[in-house]
């Protein structure tokens, strides 16, 4: 078995105790916010601070959590960890402050928490707040867990990928060359180059320190991810009971084939013999996040059924030890889950659920196999710890960023009461702009769920330009999400309507309204934006259809180029699109998971099929002479889902057409915009260009 290079810093503090945890200057933290106009800018939106990770102590009083304030000027952002006494009130203790963020908080007792900062895994009392260094980790370390002894610790960190030794040689005294050698796909995903996989470490754990020396890798000298990239982490494994057992998530696939299958598969592996079993062995498509039952008989996971459709549905999946039998708890309920809890006596499983346009919990009864649901309210919950019967939530809405809220399990469809409150000295001083639920008829005669954002300085005996929204994925619901980069309280701030379809192949409005959009991609997914557009255009008075503009990224953005290229008797007056599928015999070739483009599109252009020459057939260059309206294009260099050269050419495009263009390119930004100034860059960016379009100068002038 492979061992991890170890390093262990602070050998004496490893050797002498707890140490008072260390207190720096200029560390980035809570800033002052005066908001003088009530109106929500791209700037306020920066000065939130951003909830991470939570747990709660093992006696149920305590919960800790991570919390991330950006500076500007630094152009970064750093977490600390705080902790809040559930039982007086919700009062707060900020635990650390240091200018490295903590991450990954994990209680070992009521009294002790171990968290990660940078390469360390670290130790603290809670009462004294005192640390000691276990282990550094020179090879990195992105997450871990205890064992429910707390014996043990499982922690993932990276491996060099392996260059054949015939390429390898033509790298000799090149210690400074930048060349690239590839012979085999899946050689870069989604930002970053595949230089590194992810493994799972088991070492022991004691009072004074990880003993990394004894440290094993679970998956041995595979070179395959656990957890899988690029969006897995802890979630992904999970020890036994009695902390004899490990299952963990693994695609066992490399380069092309990797590049082909979302096929990956639930491993147990048993610590006394290093054995290792697959129990998901004949499901096809992602197999993911095993959760054992606390009686350690049965294992629950998220399962779908289909090789190549990352956007299938996820499957509640039990397997029974003793009998070796699969069950689908979702058999009959039309609907994915995620983040799988099991219940103290097992007797249920608590899932958060993709669910008509918001994301609740939802329990299933093992025994009975009935399913009901546990939340009610306009929010999403993005993930939850269940302690006995209290659930605690991370939350958000359209017009709130995270906040922990408090439900219980027992309970059907109740409101949460909120627990932290990070945020509420900055937002009682913000206007927002309120949010509506709208089912309105589509063109084939289905009802679809838009969301319609108002002006926040909305009055009914004003009209508003208005901003059609348009979703990414494709399968991706519009919920209601808090976002740094499409945050519609900032669309709202700048003075726009919002209208935000969840149009065909949007998850959470069952398994056939989703499928809706594969091999179709220009067909009713882009009837339902062009009839919502309509439908308010011409139900609501205050919207005015002479100042409509249209945006989006990723599936979205080709819904622009798309848009650009049908807009013959100009609904839209301004586009702006981010991160887009431009041209798809181009995208077909340049992206990186094949396997997309295979179930979406029909598979490459040069395979001749229905599928495939009707996808081809809406691909938006073909339509570029039809484009009649001004357009903003926005690209990244380190967004391998969809490369730069897509904007670039649908940039040229527009302007050799003679149309009024504009390029926004972020040579250090993936398919999202993460750092803070770039960020900023692109909202007020993003105002001025709709401005221009759709706004009198009066207008202009006084929303700046």
């Amino acid at each position: 078995m492979k061992k991890v290079l170890i390093l262990f810093a602070a050998a004496l503090m490893l050797t002498t105790g707890c140490k008072k945890k260390q207190e720096f200057d200029n560390v980035i933290g809570k800033p002052d916010v005066k908001v003088e106009d009530g109106r929500f800018t791209p700037e306020i939106m920066w000065k939130l601070g951003k909830m991470g990770e939570f747990a709660v102590s093992p006696d149920g009083s305590q919960l800790v959590y991570t919390n991330t304030y950006y500076s500007i000027s630094q152009n970064k952002g750093n977490a600390e960890l705080y902790l809040v006494n559930l039982k007086d009130e919700g009062k707060t203790v900020r635990l650390t402050n240091t200018p490295e963020s903590e991450f990954n908080p994990v209680w070992l007792d009521d009294n002790t928490i171990l968290f990660a900062r940078g390469s360390s895994i670290v130790s603290m009392k809670i009462d004294k707040q005192s640390e000691k260094v276990l282990a550094t980790v020179e090879s990195g370390l992105e997450g871990f867990k205890v064992s429910p002894k707390g014996d043990r610790i499982l922690y993932i960190s990276d491996l060099p990928v392996q260059r054949p030794a015939d390429i390898d040689k033509l790298y000799s005294g090149l210690d400074q060359t930048t060349g690239r050698i590839n012979e085999d796909l899946m050689y870069r995903h989604w930002d970053s180059w595949v230089d590194e996989y992810p493994h799972i470490f088991l070492a022991p754990l004691s009072a004074k320190a990880v003993d990394l020396d004894a440290a094993v890798d679970v998956i041995g000298d595979k070179p395959y991810e656990c957890p899988m990239r690029p969006w897995g982490g802890v979630e992904q494994f999970n020890f036994s009971p009695d902390g004899t057992r490990i299952a963990y998530t693994c695609r066992a696939k490399t380069g092309k084939d990797y590049a082909l299958s979302t096929n990956s598969d639930i491993y147990v592996y048993t610590i006394a013999d290093g054995k290792t079993v697959n129990i998901s062995e004949g499901i096809m498509g992602y197999d993911q996040n095993p959760v054992f039952s606390h009686d350690g008989t049965k294992i629950a996971w998220e399962s779908m059924e289909h090789d190549g459709y990352e956007s299938d549905k996820l499957r509640l999946m039990v397997l029974d030890f003793a009998t070796n039998q699969r069950t689908d708890y979702t058999a009959d309920f039309d609907y994915g889950v995620s983040g799988i809890s099991w219940s103290d006596d097992d007797s249920q499983l608590a899932a958060v659920v993709m669910y008509r346009g918001m994301n609740e919990i939802f329990a299933f009864d093992v025994a009975a196999k009935t399913v009901r649901k546990v939340t009610k309210g306009c929010h999403d919950i993005n993930g939850f710890t269940l302690h006995g019967n209290d659930i605690y939530a991370n939350e958000v809405s359209m017009q709130h960023p995270s906040e922990i809220f408090h439900y219980q399990l027992d309970k059907t469809e109740q409101q949460g009461s909120q627990v932290t409150a990070i945020n509420n000295d900055v937002l009682s001083q913000v206007r927002m702009g309120r949010t509506e639920e709208c089912w309105i008829p589509t063109s084939d005669g289905k009802e679809m769920l838009v969301w319609l954002i108002y002006p926040y300085d909305y009055d009914s005996t004003k009209t508003y330009p208005a901003l059609l929204f348009c979703e990414g994925g494709p399968q991706s619901m519009v919920s209601q999400f808090w976002s740094t980069r499409w945050n519609f309280e900032v669309m709202s701030g700048a003075g726009y309507f919002v209208i935000a379809p969840n149009r065909r192949g949007c998850p959470g409005f069952g398994t056939a309204w989703c499928e809706e959009i594969s091999g179709d991609y220009g067909g009713l997914c882009m009837k339902d934006y062009m009839t919502a557009t309509d439908y308010f255009a011409q139900n609501k008075p205050q919207i005015d259809p002479e100042r409509i503009g249209a945006c989006g990224a990723s599936f979205g953005a080709y819904s622009i180029y798309w848009l650009a290229g049908h807009n013959e008797n100009h609904r839209f007056k301004a586009f702006l699109a981010h991160n887009g599928m431009f041209n798809f015999e181009q995208q077909c070739l340049e992206t990186e998971e094949y396997w997309f483009t295979n179930w979406d599109l029909g598979g490459p252009y040069w395979e001749k099929n229905a599928k495939t020459a009707h996808s081809y057939a809406n691909s938006p260059h073909l339509f570029v002479d039809k484009w009649n309206t001004p357009i903003c294009v926005v690209h990244s260099e380190f967004d391998f889902r969809i490369v730069a050269s897509q904007g670039m050419a649908a940039y040229n495009a527009a302007k050799l057409r003679g149309l009024d263009a504009r390029y926004l390119y972020f040579p250090d930004e993936t398919h999202w915009v993460l750092r803070p100034q770039n960020s900023l860059l692109w909202h007020r960016n993003f105002i001025d260009w709709f401005d221009k379009y759709l706004k009198a100068p009066a207008d202009t002038s006084e929303a700046k």
